[in-house]
């Protein structure tokens, strides 16, 4: 597999399709529908209301109670994987302390629905802004995150100036879960990708009654956002992205600047020591399904790696994050019991056509570009320049990393109003 390709796998982690609104949000078992305000499955869309039952949290306190810990690495760094001693930390908390019901609540309170789309029952946090003028805006995550990655911007973009902000700088904000994700429905056969996955949220929007709209992404989130600014769809105004896919010229790879350079030695280093779980992924998703299905403490690791590495946290996500945070992250894999069919979509994406802006075929829409220095693909403004045919914004941000909602929220809604504002 070329560098294209392997790049493109190892952002294949954030599926489409949404849970048909859970009786049981924690079953191991598949969902089934809850009943909306239409009362059954269909195009209308429904709201969507938690509920976990109390005896599968305790059944998790009981998984937690009995975890059996392996040996501590023989390093003293975080070469073999996640520390022993930060993850036990991260499960002490979740046994003790941690409070489900608080994440419940806010998910609760966040605007939450369900839609059927191409089959499968799309759920979404959909907040509408207090002003009238405000633009659409889809937000899409990626994998190990969830809808919670934009927990913290949520607020500022649908309200800025209750926020500080001007009124002009509004959005309705639509969150979906990806397939096989959270509380979205899990694909049963093969096919979802993210091509279909960007033609499900054009679905979506549509469904809204939403004219113009604008779409944002980082990992998952900026495959698919790239693949609607091709599309091109009525109504798409622009995108923003927090991670850009290239493939460089050799004429570009030798006139590399020498912060260019550094860029490419932390992407080298990302393919190298850190794309393992990609890997797997990729190639057997099911293999590594079974731990994550029956041990919460070994998917609260497989997720607390990625939180790890691809922060600006220097290894330490804590700093960054808090333990509730990256719990209640973690739930939303562990209640839906969404480690297989989220990693499976690693697999579905490495068997379609990578889709990247070009020198040759430029993105036609619209696009800001920001780059956190804590990810490690990134590209210059003389590098994207080329690819995209209306740069509409482009800026290198002092702090943060891939999850850049997350960890730079304030930065994060700067960046997508500067993007907006003259598109609007």
């Amino acid at each position: 597999m070329d560098r294209r390709q392997f790049i493109h796998s190892l952002a294949t982690a954030a599926g489409i399709a949404l849970v048909p609104g859970m009786a049981r949000a924690a079953s191991r078992e598949p969902a089934s529908p809850a009943i909306g305000a239409s009362g059954a499955k269909g195009t209308l869309v429904r709201p969507f209301r938690l509920a976990v039952p109390q005896a599968d949290l305790d059944d998790l306190q009981s998984r937690l109670a009995r975890t059996r810990w392996p040996d501590r690495e023989t390093v003293d760094d975080t070469s073999q994987g996640p520390p022993l001693e930060d993850v036990r930390a991260l499960v002490e908390r979740w046994r003790d302390g941690y409070d489900w019901r608080a994440c419940e609540r806010l998910l609760n309170s966040s605007g939450q629905h369900v839609t059927e789309i191409d089959g499968l029952d799309i759920h979404f946090l959909h907040v509408r802004s207090p002003e009238p003028n405000a633009v659409p805006l889809l937000l899409t995550h990626g994998w190990p995150g969830s809808v919670l990655e934009f927990r913290h911007v949520i607020g500022p973009l649908t309200d800025p100036v209750a926020h500080g902000g001007q009124a002009s700088d509004a959005f309705h904000v639509v969150v979906p879960s990806l397939p096989g994700h959270g509380f979205s429905e899990k694909p049963t056969g093969v096919g979802w990708n993210n091509e279909r996955i960007a033609k499900a949220w054009i679905v979506l929007m549509e469904r809204l009654g939403y004219e113009r709209w604008a779409a944002q992404g980082g990992d998952r989130g900026a495959q698919i956002a790239t693949r609607l600014g091709f599309m091109k769809p009525p109504g798409l105004i622009g995108i923003h992205l927090n991670l850009v896919e290239f493939e460089l010229t050799d004429a570009e790879k030798a006139s590399a600047t020498p912060d260019e350079r550094k860029m490419l030695e932390d992407l080298q280093f990302y393919v190298d020591r850190l794309s393992g779980y990609a890997q797997i992924h990729s190639r057997h998703p099911q293999s590594v399904a079974y731990g994550l299905a029956d041990s919460p403490a070994g998917l609260a690791a497989w997720i607390y790696q990625m939180l790890q590495d691809v922060s600006d946290s220097d290894g330490h996500p804590e700093r960054v994050f808090t333990l509730d945070g990256m719990i209640d992250n973690v739930m939303l894999y562990w209640l839906s019991n969404a480690g297989a069919s989220s990693a499976r979509l690693y697999w579905e994406t490495a068997r379609e056509t990578p889709r990247i802006a070009t020198i040759d075929e430029p993105m036609p829409t619209p696009t800001g570009i920001s780059m956190f220095p804590g990810e490690k693909l990134r590209l210059s403004k003389r590098w994207a320049e080329p690819r995209f045919a209306n740069l509409v914004h482009f800026n290198e941000v002092a702090e943060g990393g891939h999850f850049a909602a997350w960890e730079q929220p304030t930065a994060f809604v700067n960046e997508v109003r500067r993007t907006f504002r003259g598109l609007r």
